[in-house]
């Protein structure tokens, strides 16, 4: 029996906030969490520090961003698309 190897990347969605580094570029992610007590939703964020080689993205970009190995001391998430430019 051959097994296929499933691809257990995480993947996330979120905006821009810095492109000042070289082919390098800030992602926040924001998620909304319902409080378990309340329920109500709030809302989390986490900058996020992502490999783009081609510099191609914006500050204002929405992007689509992928976990990969290690590239330097914070920065371990791939760009994978822009979903959106900003207007």
């Amino acid at each position: 029996m051959v097994e296929e190897r499933k691809n257990l990347k995480k993947v996330r969605t979120g905006v821009v906030i810095s492109d000042k580094m070289d082919k390098t570029i800030a992602v926040l992610v924001v998620r909304k969490i319902k409080h378990p007590t309340y329920k109500k939703f709030y809302n989390r964020s986490k900058k996020y520090i992502a490999h783009d080689p081609l510099n191609t993205c914006k500050e204002g970009d929405t992007v689509k961003i992928r976990e990969c190995r290690k590239l330097s001391k914070s920065k371990s998430w791939y760009l994978v698309e822009v979903v959106e430019r900003k207007k």
